[in-house]
């Protein structure tokens, strides 16, 4: 559903825009809110509130008696909002959450099939740059063809 790397900057008021072609695809799907959490690699999710609801009823089914369970659902549930972006697809992201993702100014928006994934511009070029180069032994690892 949502696919692409798109570089994007704060406005002055600290908003911060979804690319046109996310916009688009969320017309298409009438998706209108979304909610933004921790990520790992300390990016940020976004998910559709449909999507979010299905990473819900997965995350709650598991056990609350394993730390590893509890500690992950705390920072993944703790850190959620929900956001409705402005017709021009703006939206605020709450300072603890660009604090996590160390995003000041800069950030790269991209679409991970089901999710949106928010980057402070510099994290997500080291990410690159160190993963980019593992893409096709982790495909040969992943991927039984």
């Amino acid at each position: 559903m949502f696919y692409g790397e798109y570089s994007h900057n704060l406005d002055t008021k600290g908003r911060l825009i979804l690319p046109s072609r996310f916009r688009d695809v969320s017309r298409e799907n009438h998706i209108e809110t979304f909610f933004v959490t921790r990520g790992l690699e300390k990016c940020l999710f976004m998910f559709s509130e449909y999507e979010w609801k299905l990473q819900e009823q997965k995350f709650k089914g598991l056990s609350f008696t394993k730390q590893d369970v509890r500690t992950f659902n705390r920072m993944l549930f703790s850190g959620a909002i929900d956001v409705v972006p402005d017709k021009q697809g703006r939206f605020i992201i709450p300072q603890y959450l660009k604090d996590y993702a160390g995003i000041v100014t800069k950030s790269v928006i991209i679409g991970v099939s089901n999710r949106i994934e928010i980057w402070d511009a510099q994290r997500w070029q080291e990410f690159y740059a160190k993963s980019s180069g593992l893409f096709e032994e982790t495909a040969e690892r992943m991927i039984d063809l």
